[in-house]
């Protein structure tokens, strides 16, 4: 998985008063669950543009006040009207302990399905995988090449090693659906012809 850094100073008042102060400042309170010890700091709004504006998922070693942390964003509050971040959660993680974490899914190729006029239905944008932080993934990609018109690749279908999908196992992640311009092959072709062959004559008769 990618890594980003990030530097930050470590917060002495958690009052709700301290707090605005640093929104007003242009700073984003935040905190580091898991480890130790609970670690409170801020770090500048300007510098999470890369993990939050971003749809890959990374582990972030933040430097609070010369000490560094490993963790992963946990957990991430939007202000309901400006979108502005106003608290971000991290967890810390550890190459001996498994982490929980939602992974974004990519979906690859082009399917036959959609060859033949049928239309890719991508159903899950993201899959909660437990995993050490060594097997995880930036991504997991679902591969939709072999994927004809009514067929689907579900949670369960899925292997990654090292990597445990938490999802229900009958969930579909991806599927190919009929349309109405699906291309018909010549002996479905012939098949739907041959009804209105065999009933001209007799309308022409009367």
């Amino acid at each position: 998985m990618k890594s980003l850094e990030l530097a930050g100073t470590k917060r002495e008042g958690l009052t709700k008063q301290h707090t605005k102060k640093l929104r007003d400042a242009g700073m984003v309170p935040c905190v580091i669950y898991g480890g130790d010890e609970t670690v409170h700091f801020s770090a500048p709004v300007l510098s999470f543009r890369s993990l939050v504006y971003s749809p890959d998922v990374h582990t972030v070693k933040i430097n609070v006040d010369g000490k560094i942390h490993t963790a992963i964003m946990q957990e991430l509050q939007f202000h309901p009207v400006s979108d502005k971040i106003l608290h971000i959660d991290f967890l810390a993680i550890h190459d001996d302990k498994k982490v929980v974490i939602d992974i974004p899914v990519k979906i690859s190729g082009t399917s036959e399905g959609q060859k033949q006029g049928g239309k890719l239905l991508s159903k899950v944008r993201k899959l909660k995988v437990k995993a050490f932080p060594t097997h995880l993934p930036d991504a997991v990609t679902v591969d939709v090449t072999n994927l004809t018109i009514g067929q689907s690749v579900r949670v369960g279908d899925l292997k990654l090693e090292g990597v445990e999908f938490l999802d229900t196992a009958n969930n579909i992640i991806v599927g190919i659906r009929t349309t109405r311009n699906v291309v018909e092959t010549p002996a479905e072709a012939a098949k739907a012809a041959a009804p209105k062959a065999a009933a001209a004559p007799a309308k022409a008769a009367k």
